[in-house]
Formats: C-alpha cells, sequence, structure tokens
C-alpha cells in the first residue's frame, strides 16, 4: 500500500505543480498588463514595476491552490481509472478511502502550506505591495528631476531645478497652474523633497513667490512647504483589509468601526481561515466521485464532468456564504458546515 500511495503521490505533485508554475504565470502576466500605466504614465523603472507586480504572485498563489488542486487530483485519478490502475487495486481489496488516501493527502499538506500562505506570507506582501505602488505614485520614486531642464510632474505644475543632489535641490523655479483660477510663481535657492503623509513636499527656503489670482501677491519666504501632488481622495482613506496582519485582523472583528468594515474583515477571515480548507474538501469531493462512479460501473466517462459541475457549485456556495457573512455566529456556523460536509465525503469513500 505505501508504494501504491507513493506512486499516486508522485503523480499528484507532479501534476500540481506544474500546473501551479503555468496558472500562477499566467495570473501575474494579467496583472502587468492591468498595471501596465506604471511605466507609462509614472515613469517607473521596468525592475521597479517588476518587484512590484512580483509582491502579488502570493496572492495569486493563494487563490489559485484549491482549484489547482483539484485539476491535479482529477487529471491523475482520471487517467489511472482509464488505465483500469483502479478497477485492478479494487479487485486487489483496497477499498474506495484507501485509494483516495493519496489525494487526501495531497489536500491535507495543501491545506496546511495554503493557511501559512494566507496567514502570514500574504499580508505582508500585501503590505509591501501597496506601500510601493503608493511611493511611485506619490512619493520619491515618482519624482525624476533633471538638471537644468523644465520637469512637469503633473498637469499644470512644472519644476526648473539648477542642481540636483539625492533629494537636494539648488536654484529652483516652481510654476503651479493646477488651480484654474489662481496661479503660483516660486523661486528659492534650496530646496528639499520630503514624503509626507499627503504625498511628495518640496520645502524652499530663501526665495520669493507671486501669487496670482483675483489679485496679485508677492512676497519673500525664509520657509515654504508645498505639495507636489494630490493623492487621490481613494488612496489614503481606503481600507486594505489583504495588508493587515492576520492578529490585527482578529482585533478589529472583534472591534470594527463600522458595520461595513467588519463585513469586510469577516469576509477576509474567511479568505485566510476557510478557503485553505477547500483543498481538503474539494481532494476528497473529486475522488469520491470518480472512485464511486468506477467502482460502481457507472458510466465512468461522465465521472470527469460531474466532479467539475460540483465543485463548481460548492465553490460558488462557499464563495457566496463567505461575502454574505455580517457576524462571527455566521464565520462559525460557516467552518462548522464545511466541517460536516467534508465528513460526509469521507463517510461516502469509506461505505462498502
Amino acid at each position: 500500500m505505501k508504494i501504491l500511495n507513493r506512486y499516486f503521490l508522485r503523480q499528484l505533485v507532479a501534476i500540481f505543480i506544474m500546473l501551479l508554475l503555468i496558472l500562477t504565470g499566467l495570473a501575474w502576466m494579467m496583472q502587468i498588463m492591468s498595471m501596465m500605466k506604471f511605466l507609462l504614465k509614472y515613469g517607473v523603472e521596468l525592475d521597479s514595476f517588476l518587484g512590484l507586480t512580483s509582491l502579488m504572485i502570493p496572492f495569486i498563489a493563494s487563490i489559485v491552490i484549491p482549484f489547482v488542486c483539484f485539476i491535479a487530483v482529477i487529471f491523475v485519478y482520471n487517467k489511472l481509472i482509464s488505465d483500469n490502475e483502479i478497477t485492478v487495486m479494487a479487485a486487489s481489496g483496497l477499498s474506495p478511502y484507501q485509494i483516495a488516501k493519496p489525494a487526501l493527502k495531497l489536500g491535507a499538506v495543501l491545506t496546511i502550506l495554503n493557511l501559512l500562505l494566507n496567514i502570514w506570507i500574504v499580508p505582508q506582501s500585501q503590505s509591501l505591495f501597496y506601500d510601493m505602488q503608493w511611493n511611485m505614485k506619490y512619493g520619491m520614486a515618482h519624482m525624476k528631476l533633471q538638471e537644468s531642464a523644465f520637469t512637469e510632474i503633473s498637469e499644470g505644475l512644472v519644476v526648473y531645478v539648477e542642481q540636483v543632489s539625492d533629494h537636494d535641490l539648488n536654484q529652483i523655479m516652481l510654476s503651479d497652474m493646477r488651480n484654474k483660477n489662481s496661479s503660483n510663481t516660486i523661486f528659492a535657492e534650496t530646496g528639499k523633497l520630503v514624503t509626507t503623509a499627503r504625498g511628495l513636499s518640496l520645502v524652499m527656503k530663501n526665495g520669493a513667490l507671486q501669487f496670482s489670482g483675483n489679485q496679485t501677491v508677492t512676497g519673500t519666504f525664509d520657509t515654504f512647504d508645498m505639495d507636489l501632488n494630490i493623492v487621490e481622495k481613494s488612496a489614503g482613506n481606503s481600507f486594505r483589509v489583504r495588508r493587515i496582519p492576520t492578529m490585527e485582523l482578529l482585533r478589529v472583528a472583534f472591534d470594527a468601526e463600522t458595520q461595513k468594515k467588519h463585513k469586510m474583515v469577516l469576509t477576509e477571515m474567511c479568505n485566510r481561515f476557510l478557503t485553505p480548507l477547500m483543498n481538503l474538501v474539494l481532494a476528497a469531493l473529486c475522488a469520491a466521485i470518480l472512485l464511486r462512479s468506477s467502482l460502481l460501473r457507472r458510466r465512468a466517462s461522465l465521472a470527469p464532468a460531474v466532479a467539475v459541475a460540483s465543485m463548481a457549485a460548492v465553490m460558488g456556495i462557499y464563495m457566496s456564504l463567505s461575502n454574505m457573512i455580517g457576524s462571527l455566529t455566521g464565520f462559525g456556523l460557516l467552518t462548522i458546515g464545511i466541517g460536516v460536509f467534508f465528513v460526509a465525503i469521507l463517510m461516502v469513500l469509506a461505505k462498502k
């Protein structure tokens, strides 16, 4: 039996790794295409852009792993059924549960790995992703000033700098015409780029300014701090639930500020703690349908289609329920429901 388990597991693991690399790679390429604006609009360097998009790989993998597990099981077991290997095993006295053990072991291992990915790696990578994305839009990485040249930072905002040394600037001229009803022209001897909560600011010293609106005002200053970017309204206030560390997420689940935020937190808890369990559920479901269809001498050719339809129905119901949960009681009931469903599948496999 151990030899058969190793034989099954080798095939399952090989197919799983191959499919995981292919599907994750395809999803990553789609992510790259959807974020091309960072290359075109913000002038981000290629290596920084690839580094940004690569931070999405753990999140992508956490989503596709249960589906890849299901595909690996259906591929391997259907092949063994077609080659009559399952029939020979059953004739030698092995029960459906014993034959399904390699699939269950794969599902159990992937459940643990998926949990580790969701609980620790994904929140950290998502936090880095959003920080890096914000910096490319509004921070130091967004600023590309050239010496002795006019640089249009954003529409209506132009800066001229005589000398640039890291974040220190000399001989600055700034023209701000972002407001159609007024304009600012500023001259300064020195300046420094700094990152603030509102984005990138330019702190200038020893200069003069001219404000033109309903009336023209001129003056001098020792120090003048000016925002160079206007952060999008959704950029600073949006609740990025995927980036919250798991322990903090659990705390927020008990003390959310609003009902909407509470629901978002509960949905994220389902994604982190319950979605990995679907590896085990889908592996068991697929094995049960294929093995029972084969061993009961029913039309085994329809078994893969039935398995796929069942997987789609189970995942559809699970995702709908996880998005509808509005309380910790609902989260607990969904957890119990998944456990009961898994036990029912095991009972089908164990039944002679």
